[in-house]
């Protein structure tokens, strides 16, 4: 039987069986297509009538149930997903620090000092060359400045992957590998509209503002990174909870972006400096008054520029000050 001949009978196989699948769509009693899978017992159940369509369904679930976390990490027996903040990406084999053997029981100071070792060597052969270190340390890097951040683990990911792609199209020479780093951190963090300011990546950073800015737009530039400016509305429930101010100061705060951005106010203006402004005319509006240097301090603007910003809106509103 020639390939070609296999591949077309495979292929009949499997639409004869997503036919059959397709077929049981109604329930035979009352003719509803509310169907609804039980997971836990394998069943196909009428949600309208109750009537169990099919039954002894094949469940790809594990075998074992665990009611909390602790549970399901002890019994389950396969490792952790590949990830892509390691720059072997989870796959080596690491040797554990406690002085205990697979019982728990405690081992003999020979086997201890061979462990000690074990250890050190694995830590060496770990990564092979330059590349492989640069990354190894530009990783920590990310998920040390993350964690400082409090970012979600979608945006480690997301920066590991742009620091990856960085370091393959060599755009880190000439570059410290901190810079090139903190700039993966920032773009991923405007990626995942989860938005961070410069004042505060470079508070977390190793390096400077200025650094960060110009390794950034260098970065995005070459890798084609297309970033959507950012909007003061994402600045707003942050700078809100920091500031202990309720969902109506909010509300009117993102109302004051939508409408004085609709007039063209916000073209050229930092976001944090507009969000900021907002804020403050929101709080005033609701009685919930909050000076201008605890919202700069907050934003990390000036009093300035909220003073500048606040002008502009409340004109564009039609409110006076």
């Amino acid at each position: 039987m020639t390939r070609s001949t296999r591949q077309r009978e495979r292929e009949h196989e499997t639409e004869q069986g997503d036919e059959e699948e397709e077929g049981v769509r109604e329930c035979p009693e009352c003719d509803s297509d509310n169907l609804v899978k039980s997971s836990d017992r394998g069943e196909l159940v009428c949600n309208d009538c109750g009537l169990v369509v099919e039954e002894e369904k094949i469940d790809p679930g594990p075998e074992w149930r665990a009611f909390n976390h602790q549970e399901r990490q002890e019994k389950s027996r396969v490792g952790a997903p590949t990830t892509q903040t390691m720059h072997d990406k989870g796959l080596t084999t690491t040797i554990d620090w406690k002085d205990k053997d697979a019982y728990g029981r405690s081992i003999s100071s020979k086997k201890r000092s061979q462990m000690h070792r074990l250890r050190k060597w694995q830590e060496r052969i770990r990564t092979k060359d330059a590349g492989e270190r640069n990354l190894q340390f530009a990783l920590s890097e990310i998920d040390r400045m993350a964690s400082a951040l409090g970012v979600p683990r979608s945006v480690r990911e997301v920066a590991s992957v742009i620091y990856r792609r960085a370091l393959k199209e060599d755009l880190i020479r000439g570059r410290s590998i901190e810079g090139v780093a903190t700039s993966a951190l920032y773009a991923a963090c405007r990626k995942e509209g989860i938005p961070r300011s410069l004042e505060e990546i470079s508070e977390v950073s190793r390096v400077e503002r200025k650094e960060i800015g110009r390794t950034y737009r260098y970065i995005s530039q070459e890798l084609g990174l297309e970033m959507k400016p950012v909007d003061p509305k994402k600045y707003v429930p942050r700078f809100c909870s920091e500031l202990e101010l309720s969902e109506e100061v909010q509300t009117k705060a993102n109302e004051i972006i939508e409408t004085t951005a609709e007039e063209g106010l916000l073209s050229g203006k930092s976001p944090t400096g507009y969000a900021a402004a907002a804020i403050y005319a929101a709080s005033l509006l609701c009685n919930e008054k909050k000076t201008q240097r605890e919202v700069a301090d907050v934003a990390q603007v000036t009093e300035v520029t909220i003073r500048n910003r606040y002008q502009e809106q409340i004109e564009a509103m039609g409110i006076h000050s």
